[in-house]
């Protein structure tokens, strides 16, 4: 069936038939035109349709033309052992050193490369100011007081036991005591 009698909405269920509403609408199907256009006489129409098959057939056989030299290309380049991964190679290769010689990308570099000097120089600052700041703490009275109370509190928890190690029980299980059983059943 002829494409341009098909029904248009593409969502009917006559989808592909000729609708009877479209019946009454005219379509062209190729043939010339009966009337001339406007300000055009009938050899002017007569020369134009000339020149565009002209044209037209110019552009068919310049497709063909880049066709067979395209497969000539892929010949080549398959004898020379080129495959298309090589040309993407290539292709990335010069694209990016374009990018890197380009104004746009060195002025980028330039900026990130002062950016990150000028960032570890305030992180650089930053932590020479923590520690002196961790310095200072640490020579505080509070600080002072607060490892004291800990030292304190360990000396109790631990007990004489830092210098007396004969009250230790042996891994090995060979002491004149016996070892406790700390098993949960």
């Amino acid at each position: 069936m002829d494409p341009a009698s098909q029904d248009i909405n593409l969502n009917s269920p006559n989808k592909g038939l000729l609708s009877d509403s479209m019946t009454d609408v005219p379509v062209d199907t190729g043939t010339t035109r009966t009337t001339i256009p406007e300000g055009l006489t009938e050899a002017e129409e007569e020369e134009l349709r000339s020149e565009l098959t002209k044209v037209e057939e110019e552009i068919v056989t310049l497709r063909q033309v880049l066709a067979a030299k395209e497969r000539h290309c892929g010949e080549l380049k398959r004898k020379l052992g080129l495959t298309p991964l090589d040309g993407l190679k290539q292709n990335l290769t010069k694209s990016w050193h374009d990018v890197q010689v380009s104004n746009a990308y060195k002025k980028t570099q330039e900026t990130l490369s002062q950016a990150g000097q000028k960032t570890s120089a305030a992180l650089s600052n930053v932590g020479s100011a923590i520690s002196r700041k961790f310095g200072d703490m640490r020579n505080s009275a509070t600080f002072k007081s607060f490892e004291d109370r800990v030292g304190t509190i360990k000396s109790k928890v631990v007990g004489g036991r830092e210098n007396d190690s004969d009250n230790l029980p042996s891994p090995t299980g060979s002491s004149d005591k016996p070892l406790q059983d700390h098993a949960p059943f």
